[in-house]
C-alpha cells in the first residue's frame, strides 16, 4: 500500500523540507530518484542503486518512498520516520501559512546528535514493543 503523504512530497519540486525535527533526522541520509515510468526496465535497478548510494532513505519522484536497513526493524523504523516527516510537511503546507525552516546552523548539528543520542538503540527499543503489540492484535503474522 502506498502512502499518500509520501507520494505528495515525492511530487513536490523541493522534496522533503527541513521544517520538523522528524525531517531533520531524515535529511542527513536522504536521496532522490527521478521517475522513469512503471518499473519494468531492468536497467533502472543500477540507477536506483547509484542514486541510493550510502543513504538509507530515498524519495522516488512522483512515486513514493523507499528505505533500506541492516535489519527489517531498521528499515521499518526508517520508513515510519520518513512517512511521518512527509505527513507533517503536507499538514503544515495545508495550513497555508509560510513555513518556518529549521536553521542551517541547527541542521549542521544533527549528524553528531544522532551519533551521541541514539547509538543505534532506536530500533532495539521500539521493534520489540511493536512485535508485542502485533502479538496482542493478531499473532497470525508469525506463521
Amino acid at each position: 500500500m502506498q502512502d499518500a503523504a509520501g507520494i505528495a512530497v515525492a511530487a513536490q519540486r523541493d522534496g522533503l523540507l527541513p521544517i520538523s525535527q522528524q525531517a531533520t533526522l531524515i535529511l542527513i541520509s536522504l536521496s532522490y530518484h527521478d521517475y522513469e515510468g512503471i518499473a519494468l526496465n531492468p536497467e533502472e535497478k543500477g540507477r536506483l542503486q547509484e542514486h541510493l548510494g550510502n543513504t538509507r532513505h530515498m524519495i522516488l519522484r512522483n512515486h513514493g518512498l523507499l528505505t533500506v536497513g541492516r535489519t527489517i526493524s531498521d528499515a521499518f523504523m526508517m520508513m515510519y520516520s520518513l512517512q511521518r516527516a512527509c505527513e507533517i510537511q503536507i499538514m503544515a503546507q495545508a495550513g497555508g501559512s509560510p513555513l518556518l525552516r529549521v536553521p542551517e546552523s541547527v541542521l549542521a548539528t544533527v549528524p553528531e546528535y544522532v551519533k551521541q543520542v541514539t547509538r543505534g538503540a532506536g530500533t532495539g527499543l521500539v521493534w520489540p514493543a511493536l512485535l508485542r503489540k502485533m502479538d496482542r492484535i493478531d499473532a497470525g503474522y508469525r506463521e
